[in-house]
């Protein structure tokens, strides 16, 4: 019996150890910096006076650190800073000896270079003393499938010395800081944070890995490559502007003219066969080759920042505009006559290097027509910022271009059933410049949202697409007519059916003046935060906005930077929030949160935008969203230096995300806190979680828990 009763007791304190150790580990993984990047750094003497500088990276399993070359408009990218000194000057940039992971990301709409599991980089000095010591700045950022971390700021120093003429490479061990030693920490990527606030960085929230295409790495490590399915994308999109391009005054007339020349010249049909693919070859090697030099004299990395820069956004813009006003007829863009002349000439020598003269001839005499599209080509591929996008896209569009002078050449007989030249191929050119002049206006609201000027916001941009398409209506229609028209007596089918899409396009438009989606064009349109009036909001959780009524009519710290979705009456500070919140007696939910997190907006679109979590957003709860992410500058007056870090708080972002991490110990986006007056969290804080119910709970237990403490005050 006593046996059976010491067992009995020594189970259950089994479990209760057990118990106690979940216990203990939950709350560990709950509350904790997470640090998933260790830096070591090195050097070492090449030859002379000249050494390198070493940084490495060690990243925990199931995160990633992103590249130096990524574009603007996307999340944080590594960069280095070296303090400047008389004891040494830098050759070159710093290099990624580690190659990248590389990946379109359909949210930034451009390519994304990331590292997983170590990153090398090196720098090279020229010394000017036996033995220096190079000390600097670098900031990185990290991700996971679940959560991004702000960008992290880190100083290092560095030995180097120099042996002059000396051929043997020694390495000479680092000497750092030790402030700035990184302690790597496995953490669970599906936790939230039991206490949450903010780090000593000012963080972009960037994608996920989840939502970047993945690469195919080399089995042996070597250099990792696009994937092909999205520079074949480019390809088809390059066949396609081809095909068009077919249809331009300047080329359809030339098509019978050169396969007659082709086998009538010719001594057999066979022959005249043979010059025809040679001729469609020389095509498609001329506009390659084209494409091929943008490739080489742009190179990798200016593609990837040609991507989504702003200034190079706003070139484009000013190109597309151009190209749609030669397409109306205000002016033709057209080479030097003389190249055109010279090639000509080249071409009447015969052979196989006259037939390629003959295809530079069209090529550089059709310019006029085929300009604006290889243009508008080019620009597309260059925002996709894929190495051999301009290459692939000249080979799509040569090969739709060579591919009829070939098959006609084969079947002469198809000739007949060309329609016959006419005003049509004109009015061909300016429906390409409505669709142009459309286009354009997406580069200029990428460079309006990257300046924050405010001049295309949504309703701006869908007015301007609504005219523009309801002219090109009218236009196929014969209401509107340019200076190269030719009258039209009557309106075709094709016509007719062309301007109805055009009419019903423009008015699937109209609903978005008043906050609709129109999914169909989200990624051209800005985004819906830019929206002035949202009729949405009045209907989905609308009308229980009242408690927050009053806090409209007072300036807002900082409400001209920032704005919260669905027409919630957030605040953006944190002091300003919370005494408001004890004016009207409600909770807080602090919203730690980034102009870049990509789950941040996830849940503002998927869960926010839910009819029961907007009611309690609205009605339940005084939000404050904090951007730890934010560059704006802090005035003198409210700057200080971290408890939590030892660092110096300049800016916005930098503010909040300290406030986060000396508060709640973490520093991860999107980071949910319900709290009462006295800033003490009710609940347990939530990080991302698309559950609609589970958010639901999670507001509906913090009201609760808001509302027994006041009882309890009582």
């Amino acid at each position: 019996m006593l046996s059976w009763l010491n067992l009995n007791i020594d189970k259950r304190m089994k479990r209760v150890l057990v118990m106690l150790a979940m216990l203990i580990s939950s709350i560990a993984v709950y509350a904790q910096i997470e640090t998933p990047v260790t830096w070591s750094y090195s050097s070492k003497n090449t030859k002379g006076d000249e050494a390198v500088l070493i940084l490495t990276a060690k990243i925990d399993g199931g995160w990633h650190m992103y590249s130096q070359f990524i574009a603007d408009g996307g999340p944080v990218p590594t960069s280095f800073k070296f303090t400047p000194s008389k004891d040494y000057e830098l050759v070159g940039k710093v290099d990624e000896k580690t190659p990248a992971h590389k990946g379109f990301d359909q949210t930034f709409q451009m390519n994304i270079a990331y590292f997983e599991g170590k990153a090398v980089f090196e720098q090279k000095i020229r010394l000017k003393v036996p033995s220096a010591k190079i000390s600097g700045k670098l900031e990185y950022m990290v991700c996971n499938d679940q959560q991004c971390l702000p960008p992290e700021e880190v100083e290092f120093t560095i030995s180097a010395t120099g042996t002059p003429k000396t051929a043997d490479a020694t390495v000479a061990p680092a000497v750092t800081d030790p402030k700035t030693a990184q302690a790597t920490t496995k953490v669970d990527s599906t936790s939230t944070a039991a206490h949450a606030t903010t780090v000593d960085t000012a963080a972009n929230d960037t994608v996920s890995k989840s939502g970047v295409t993945p690469i195919t790495t080399h089995e042996n490590g070597g250099p990792t490559e696009i994937k092909s399915a999205s520079t074949w994308g480019i390809f088809i999109e390059g066949f396609l502007f081809g095909f068009v391009a077919l249809l331009m005054p300047c080329i359809f007339p030339m098509i019978p003219l050169t396969v007659s020349f082709f086998t009538k010249r010719s001594p057999s049909r066979a022959a005249g066969i043979r010059k025809a693919i040679i001729f469609g070859l020389a095509i498609i090697g001329i506009y390659v080759i084209f494409g091929l030099g943008i490739t080489i004299a742009l190179g990798e990395d200016a593609l990837n920042q040609l991507a989504s820069n702003a200034i190079a956004n706003l070139i484009f813009f000013v190109v597309l505009v151009v190209f749609a006003a030669s397409f109306f007829g205000a002016f033709e863009i057209t080479l030097p006559s003389s190249w055109a002349t010279k090639a000509d000439e080249k071409a009447d020598k015969g052979g196989i290097l006259g037939i390629f003269f003959m295809a530079l001839a069209l090529a550089l005499a059709s310019f006029s027509c085929t300009g604006p599209l290889i243009g508008n080509l080019l620009v597309e591929a260059a925002r996709k910022g894929q190495y051999l996008g301009p290459a692939m896209g000249m080979l799509g569009f040569s090969t739709s271009l060579a591919i009829p002078f070939t098959l006609f050449a084969i079947f002469p007989s198809w000739l007949q059933n060309l329609p016959k030249s006419g005003g049509w191929l004109n009015s061909v050119k300016v429906t390409l410049g409505f669709i142009e002049l459309a286009f354009a206006l997406k580069f200029l609201s990428n460079v309006d949202l990257a300046y924050h000027w405010g001049i295309l916001d949504r309703e701006v941009f869908l007015v301007l697409w609504i005219v523009i398409f309801t002219m090109l209506g009218f236009y196929l229609l014969g209401k509107l007519k340019f200076s190269h028209d030719s009258d039209l007596h009557y309106v075709s089918v094709p016509r007719l059916f062309l301007s109805l899409t055009s009419f019903a396009f423009a008015i699937y438009m109209i609903p978005g003046l008043w906050g609709a989606p129109l999914k169909s064009i989200s990624a051209f349109a800005p985004p819906m935060g830019t929206q002035d009036f949202d009729l949405s909001v009045l209907t989905v959780g609308g009308g229980s906005n009242n408690n927050n009524q009053a806090s409209a009519h007072t300036a807002k710290k900082y409400a001209g930077i920032f704005h919260a979705p669905h027409g919630i009456d957030a605040f953006f500070d944190y002091e300003e929030g919370l005494a408001y919140a004890k004016k009207v007696g409600k909770p807080v939910m602090v919203d730690f949160t980034g102009h870049s997190c990509v789950n941040c907006r996830k849940m503002e679109a998927n869960v926010w935008s839910n009819p029961d979590v907007l009611q309690r957003l609205k009605g339940d709860y005084v939000l404050i969203s904090l951007y730890v992410d934010d560059r704006t500058e802090l005035p003198e007056s409210e700057q200080y230096v971290s408890k939590t870090t030892g660092k110096k708080i300049t800016t916005v972002g930098k503010k909040w995300s300290d406030l986060q991490a000396s508060t709640y110990n973490t520093n991860s986006q999107p980071y949910y806190v319900l709290i009462d007056h006295a800033g003490k969290a009710l609940v347990q804080p939530q990080a991302y979680n698309p559950d609609i119910q589970n958010y639901v709970r999670f507001l509906d237990s913090g009201k609760q828990a808001f509302e027994n403490q006041k009882l309890t005050m009582k």
